[in-house]
C-alpha cells in the first residue's frame, strides 16, 4: 500500500478531494465488461477515453491533483496505466470486494489524517455525463453545503418514471450561501415499480439516486461511528496503519454507503440535496449503452460501437459492438443487441437487456470462470 502520509497537492476548489470507486465487474454488459477489464476500463461512448478517464477529466478543473482513486489489486496497473497523473498515494487497492462504504470510507479515513477540514466528492468511475460544466456548477454548490457539515448527494432529475433507480425524496429549501439550489432530504426510497415511479415523478419532489456523495471526511466518519461504529474504527485503524490492510480490510462490514450512513442521517436530518440537471447515465445494461451511441448513416437506427467495416448490416436497428475482428451480418432485425469478443458472442434484444446478468450468473454456476 503506497505512503498514505503524503501531503495533498493543490486543489481546483480549496479543501475538496474527488474519490473515484472504481470497481463492480458491469455483468449486464458481459460479454464486453468482465471481472478483468470491467466497463471503467472501456471507451464505450466513441470518444476515444475510458469511462474512468472520462471522469478524471470531468473533475480535473474542480480538483487539479486533488483526486483519490480506490479500485481492486486486480485492476491496480490498468488503472494506473489510464491515468498516469494520478500520484501513487493516492491509489488505494482494495484486497477484496467490501462495497462501496468501505472503499469511500478508507479514502475518507485517508484523507482525514491529511487534512482534518478535507471535504470529499465521491463520483463513480463508470458515469457519462452530458453536461461536464453543468456537473461542474453543482458539485461546488454541493461542496459549499458539505462546508456546513450535511452530507450532500446530487439528485439527476428524472427524464421518465424509471424503475431501475433508486429515489431521493426532496424537502424544503436550505438557505446557503453560494448553494441555491440546495433542498433538504426527506428520506431515500428504493426502486419503485411503474406505477409508483410516475406517482412521484408528478409530485416533482424526486430525483434519480445516483450515489454521488459530497461531504466532510470527518463528518462522514463521524455518522458512519453512530450508525456502524465498527467499521468507522476499522477504517481510522487502517488509516493510521496502512501496513495492516491484508488483516483488517476482510473483516470490514460490507455495506453501501446509502444504507451504512446516506439512510440513517436523512432520518436525522443531516442530508441535502443538489439537483442535477446535466444528463446522467450509468450504462447499466446494452439498452442504455445503446441511447448513448450515435446511429450510423447508412442505416438508420443502427448503432454500431466499434469498427464500422466490420458490420454488415441491411433493414436492422439496435446495438452492434464488432470485437472479434470477424464480419458480424445483420439482415432484417429490430431490437437487436449482437455483441462479439473472441471468446463469446451475445445476441438478445434491448428490451431484454437487463437479463444478461443471469447468463453471467449461469456460467459461474458452470465454473466457467475463464468467461465471467
Amino acid at each position: 500500500m503506497p505512503d498514505l502520509s503524503s501531503p495533498a497537492p493543490p486543489s481546483g476548489v480549496e479543501g475538496f478531494w474527488a474519490v473515484i470507486p472504481a470497481g463492480g465487474a458491469g455483468t449486464r454488459l458481459w460479454p464486453l465488461s468482465r471481472a478483468s477489464s470491467p466497463k471503467f476500463l472501456h471507451d464505450l461512448t466513441g470518444t476515444g477515453r475510458s469511462l474512468l478517464q472520462a471522469t478524471w477529466d470531468r473533475l480535473a478543473p474542480l480538483t487539479g491533483d486533488n483526486v483519490m482513486v480506490v479500485t481492486g489489486v486486480l485492476h491496480e496497473q490498468a488503472v494506473r496505466t489510464q491515468l498516469p497523473g494520478l500520484a501513487a498515494a493516492n491509489l488505494l487497492a482494495e484486497p477484496s470486494p467490501r462495497d462501496s462504504m468501505a472503499a469511500i470510507g478508507l479514502a475518507a479515513a485517508v484523507l482525514e489524517r491529511r487534512d482534518p477540514g478535507a471535504v470529499i466528492g465521491s463520483f463513480a468511475a463508470d458515469h457519462v455525463i452530458g453536461d461536464a460544466e453543468a456537473f461542474r456548477a453543482c458539485v461546488r454548490e454541493a461542496v459549499e453545503v458539505a462546508r456546513q457539515d450535511y452530507v450532500v448527494t446530487i439528485g439527476i432529475e428524472p427524464t421518465h418514471p424509471a424503475t431501475g433507480f433508486g429515489y431521493i425524496h426532496v424537502g424544503d429549501a436550505l438557505q446557503v450561501e453560494g448553494a441555491p439550489r440546495a433542498l433538504a432530504v426527506s428520506e431515500f426510497v428504493e426502486k419503485p415499480d411503474a406505477a409508483t415511479a410516475g406517482a412521484w415523478l408528478a409530485t416533482g419532489e424526486y430525483r434519480w439516486n445516483a450515489g454521488m456523495f459530497v461531504v466532510r471526511a470527518s463528518v462522514l466518519l463521524d455518522l458512519l461511528a453512530t450508525y456502524q461504529p465498527e467499521l468507522a474504527s476499522g477504517l481510522r485503524l487502517l488509516a493510521a496503519e496502512p501496513d495492516r490492510l491484508d488483516e483488517l480490510w476482510p473483516v470490514l462490514t460490507r455495506i453501501a454507503i446509502d444504507h451504512a450512513v446516506a439512510e440513517p442521517a436523512a432520518a436525522d436530518g443531516r442530508v441535502a440535496v443538489v439537483p442535477g440537471d446535466f444528463g446522467w447515465d450509468d450504462v447499466g445494461d446494452f439498452s442504455s449503452l445503446g441511447s448513448l451511441v450515435a446511429d450510423i448513416e447508412d442505416v438508420p437506427g443502427l448503432k454500431v460501437l466499434g469498427p464500422r467495416d466490420h458490420v454488415l448490416a441491411n433493414d436492422a436497428r439496435g446495438l452492434v459492438v464488432p470485437g472479434s475482428g470477424r464480419t458480424v451480418a445483420v439482415l432484417g432485425l429490430d431490437d437487436i443487441v449482437v455483441v462479439d469478443t473472441p471468446d463469446a458472442v451475445l445476441v438478445t434484444t434491448r428490451a431484454r437487456a437487463q437479463e444478461v446478468k443471469s447468463l453471467v450468473d449461469e456460467l459461474k454456476g458452470r465454473g466457467r470462470t475463464d468467461l465471467t
